[in-house]
């Protein structure tokens, strides 16, 4: 018996999400982009119908497998579905066979293969499982324009089969500061990814320097790292000056952003960053390695100029010479805080996001169903 799907006048999307796409303790870019997603496609003309599914990510039980089988199984024939590419990606086995009679997209946030720390044996497997299931599903959409062609080039994709859909940044006031140098911030869970072990030794040079840093982000997805983050600041004696919050929203991660004069973000691995154009929303300038699609989302000033201080991310003496440059030279810190400030006007909302992603659901939508 064939299941029928939407009518032809209808745009619905069924949006697969990891289940704690609301979680206010689990933050997180792909979080926020995937909540945003759900809010705003509604105003590009897409019913959202979404699905948060349990489960541990990239790596399910058993439990959680049957569960995305099940709820793809239920979907009617030729339905619209886009998938969070950290549910799809390492589960081929499972989207493959339904990939014929479904028209389905994976979002990728970040390659699996791409998080810091794996064993090479995992990365490698999670990565020949991402490559199967991008080859399986009709499109791919990626959240920055170098992921697109990185996506391309490493899975073999065809191009036409890969889009991007940048993240938006929400306008918001100009924050205040402190003393318009002092006030370090990063936005960022506290994992070997994220590059915070290399930031406490930056900052452990520079202590003859006035400066304060609050690290907000989860301190749950790696406790042995944050305890070994903990004893490097009690060992450099900077218990006083780099503190931990944990995650923050609405109010709270505010408050952290006003406090703030420089944004800092030492990934070792970033699709594109999106704390880094919130930054740049309320006119905070970024220090950031130049990793993957960071340098996009930092972008230029209407005049050219960077809105930030971009090191390259081998090298720990630069990131501890442009935080001793930062502190040390106002001269520099308002050439940096004027280019911040012209880059604040050129970024796009979120509007533009769910208009480039309805876009990709449009053509899937009109693409015969795939006999692969």
């Amino acid at each position: 018996m064939t299941r029928t799907g939407a009518t032809a006048a209808e745009r619905v999307v069924h949006f697969v999400l990891p289940g704690d796409v609301d979680d206010p303790a689990a933050p997180s870019g792909g979080n926020i982009y995937d909540r945003r997603v759900c809010r705003d496609l509604p105003s590009a003309g897409w019913q959202v119908r979404p699905y948060a599914l349990p489960g541990s990510w990239p790596r399910p039980d058993a439990t959680a497998c049957a569960g995305l089988a099940q709820r793809l199984a239920a979907l009617p024939d030729g339905a619209v579905v886009l998938l969070d590419g950290l549910v799809a990606c390492g589960v081929p086995e499972v989207l493959a066979p339904e990939a014929a009679r479904l028209r389905l997209a994976v979002l990728v946030h970040l390659p699996l293969a791409d998080e810091t720390g794996l064993d090479p044996a995992l990365a490698a497997e999670l990565d020949a499982r991402e490559h199967r299931t991008l080859h399986a599903v009709e499109a791919v959409v990626a959240t920055s324009d170098w992921a697109a062609r990185r996506l391309v080039t490493h899975h073999g994709l065809a191009a036409a089969r890969v889009h991007a859909a940048l993240p938006g940044a929400d306008p918001a006031p100009l924050a205040p500061g402190t003393d318009g140098a002092a006030g370090l911030l990063c936005v960022a869970a506290v994992t070997p990814r994220k590059g915070h072990r290399r930031l406490i030794d930056a900052l452990a040079t520079v202590t003859e320097l006035p400066w304060s840093c609050a690290c907000v982000g989860a301190l749950d997805r790696d406790p042995g790292y944050v305890a070994q983050l903990r004893g490097a600041v009690a060992t450099f004696g900077l218990g006083d000056r780099i503190t931990f919050t944990g995650p923050q929203a609405g109010a709270d991660l505010e408050a952290s952003y006003n406090a703030a004069d420089l944004l800092v973000l030492t990934s070792y691995a970033e699709t594109y960053g999106m704390v880094v154009t919130e930054a740049l929303a309320r006119g905070i300038p970024v220090l950031a390695t130049a990793v993957d699609g960071v340098p996009e989302a930092v972008g230029q000033a209407p005049d050219g100029s960077v809105p930030g201080l971009l090191v390259p991310p081998g090298r720990p003496a630069a990131l501890a010479d442009a935080l001793r440059g930062w502190l040390g030279d106002p001269q520099l810190r308002d050439r940096v805080r004027s280019s911040a400030r012209g880059r604040r006007a050129m970024l796009e909302g979120w509007e533009m996001t769910s208009h480039s992603l309805a876009g990709v659901l449009e053509q899937l939508r009109h693409k015969p169903r795939s006999t692969r």
